[in-house]
């Protein structure tokens, strides 16, 4: 958190910072509460468990004009969120961040966790969203108004939703970009290749029955 708010307070546009927590089991509730009463421009939220929850709570309670949704333990630099605004980056619906795109580097990453994320994204590709190369990085920057009408529709609440917020961006035909950046592993992570991945896959298949269904309908509804 300290990180973000020298960064942002070097910046010349406004921000928010919304901190959404979700579950946890230890002070991370009280430490972002009173780190927030310290520091304008950050708020805490609770939402249920699961992270698409948790996101999907924050980008719709903030009116910005662009909205980052952003891992907290900043695996990207936090100094990277200027390629993904106004004037780097222009004529953008979703821009999502890329750790496989040209010009993306990964540091210190294990090869079992990059050949099991590799493994992950080619069932992605093959299944749902042919052509992007990275689309479970968490770092991703929507426009307020795709932002408020892809959220709306979300009906996953756990890891799987990044895929379905951009199935249903492709579907509406949204533009949604990659934006290579430098990515730092953390041993911390709690990912799972094994579970996540056999939660991804049924998640798939409750995306394109929701698509066959017509839950996700057209723009702006």
């Amino acid at each position: 958190m300290e990180q973000v708010f020298n960064f942002l307070q070097a910046q010349s546009y406004s921000y928010e910072v919304l901190i959404v927590e979700n579950g946890s089991i230890d002070r991370t509730l009280a430490v972002a509460q009173e780190f927030a009463s310290q520091h304008a421009g950050f708020r805490v939220l609770q939402s249920g468990r699961g992270k698409g929850e948790a996101v999907r709570k924050g980008m719709l309670e903030t009116q910005a004009e662009f909205r980052f949704m952003c891992d907290a333990d900043l695996s990207m630099p936090i100094e990277q969120i200027a390629r993904f605004l106004p004037p780097v980056l222009q004529n953008f619906d979703v821009a999502i961040a890329s750790r496989e795109a040209p010009g993306a580097v990964r540091y210190n990453e294990p090869l079992y966790r990059h050949l099991g994320g590799r493994l992950v994204n080619g069932m992605i590709r093959l299944l749902a969203l042919p052509g992007l190369q990275d689309t479970q990085c968490g770092f991703k920057c929507f426009s307020s108004a795709v932002a408020e009408d892809l959220f709306r529709c979300q009906t996953l609440p756990g890891w799987s939703f990044d895929v379905e917020l951009l199935y249903i961006a492709r579907l509406r035909g949204y533009r949604v970009i990659e934006v290579p950046i430098p990515w730092y592993f953390g041993s911390e992570s709690k990912v799972n290749a094994l579970r996540d991945t056999w939660r991804m896959m049924w998640d798939i298949l409750s995306i394109h029955k929701n698509a066959r269904q017509g839950l996700y309908g057209q723009k702006g509804r």
